[in-house]
């Protein structure tokens, strides 16, 4: 079974958003059951902070030994820093993808948007669906 934290947002893409200590900025990245689905993670791209996406622009790519994947912004926004970790160690993303393994940092334009997001709830609903 995947874990599920609770008091995160989730696309049904399978990323997820963590509030952050800044009010407008949010931690992006995959889910576990996103993780365990791809396999073993051996390279991700992303994008350079600075770079702006519109909600669910492709954002970065990640790549498997089992399949190369889309990574889509949950939300509006900017990026204001990257996982430059995930360059040497792309594994944290199985091995800790709530924690070590986050993507990247968005700086959110209408926070509107989290409205749209799904639930630990609904997220779990629909990965069982």
């Amino acid at each position: 079974m995947s874990d599920i934290p609770e008091g995160l947002k989730y696309t049904e893409e399978h990323e997820y958003v963590r509030e952050t200590e800044a009010a407008d900025e949010f931690v992006v990245g995959i889910t576990d059951y996103a993780q365990g689905e791809l396999g073993d993670v051996v390279f991700v791209e992303l994008p350079s902070p600075g770079d702006s996406f519109a909600r669910m622009d492709v954002f970065g790519t990640i790549e498997a030994v089992k399949a190369v994947s889309d990574l889509y912004s949950p939300l509006s926004g900017e990026v204001v820093a990257i996982n430059e970790a995930l360059d040497d160690d792309p594994g944290l993303v199985n091995s800790d993808p709530y924690g070590e393994g986050w993507m990247v940092r968005i700086r959110a334009r209408d926070m509107s948007e989290l409205d749209g997001l799904l639930s630990d709830t609904d997220y779990s609903g629909h990965i069982e669906a």
